[in-house]
């Protein structure tokens, strides 16, 4: 029983996996090839821009994640329905337009977007495969707060490279905002995924439990102020301390489903149509 249980927690999240890999590839390369990646890089080292592996060769690699991605959701299609599959061809698509394409729309200011929608890609499928409706994946998803924390992860990237990006042309929301905008931006991104926890107890749509990200406000308090005031190379170390406080933001990322459940309970069904 245990090993079926796996087994189908593995098919479920291997397809978004294998989608979220092909993803990074994508942007390693066609950023690259943009010019947005150069020498003058201040994140982490890409590996096309190090001339590690070839341009084409990270193409090859980024279509073979996209396809073993397509193949976990054929067969998923097979069990849940053709919403599945629909997600999936739109999350394939949203990866490659991000920077792929001849108008990739991370170019454009709306990555911001794309990873609010995007988030953790295939949960919304996951809670199709769960509970055999759209509507409780887009209601779970309202409600979580784990995706704010994300989110705000990369604002701060888009912080860093605001200079590096505007040379190139890509014009990402942080490089439209402008710095100080950008700065207040982030700080209300993390603001919010404290605050959903809280109203969520509050209005009593879940108990005591869906507090225990406030747990790693410390830590976020800590992070937010080095936003404040730090610049370019500075900021690579930020992620690590979002990583941390997301290890507190769990535990109400599984207290979703129960809250879903709850507010379920709290309405009287409503009666067959004759």
């Amino acid at each position: 029983m245990a090993c079926s249980r796996y087994g189908r927690r593995w098919r479920r999240s291997s397809g978004p996996r294998c989608w979220q890999i092909g993803a990074n590839f994508a942007n390693d390369v066609f950023d690259f090839e943009r010019g947005a990646d150069t020498h003058d890089r201040l994140g982490p080292q890409r590996a096309t821009q190090q001339g590690w592996i070839s341009a084409a060769q990270m193409k090859r690699a980024m279509w073979l994640c996209f396809a073993a991605a397509t193949a976990v959701g054929l067969y998923l299609t097979y069990v849940a329905g053709w919403e599945v599959f629909a997600l999936g061809l739109l999350s394939i698509a949203a990866a490659y337009l991000y920077t792929g394409g001849p108008k990739p729309y991370g170019y454009l200011g709306l990555g911001d977007l794309a990873v609010f929608l995007f988030f953790r890609p295939g949960r919304g499928g996951r809670n199709v495969l769960r509970a055999g409706t759209v509507a409780v994946s887009a209601r779970a998803g309202r409600v979580h707060p784990h995706r704010r924390s994300r989110h705000a992860i990369l604002v701060v990237n888009n912080l860093r490279d605001i200079e590096t990006d505007a040379r190139a042309g890509k014009l990402t929301l942080a490089v439209r905002l402008g710095d100080g905008r950008t700065r207040a931006y982030y700080l209300l991104l993390l603001g919010v995924a404290y605050l959903v926890p809280a109203l969520l107890w509050g209005s009593r749509l879940a108990d005591a439990w869906v507090m225990m990200p406030w747990l790693s406000l410390p830590l976020a308090l800590r992070v937010a102020a080095r936003t404040r005031h730090e610049r370019g190379l500075a900021l690579n170390g930020l992620p690590r301390g979002h990583g941390a406080a997301r290890g507190h933001l769990r535990p109400a990322v599984r207290a979703r489903p129960r809250v879903v459940r709850i507010a379920g309970r709290a309405r009287k069904p409503r009666p067959a149509a004759l």
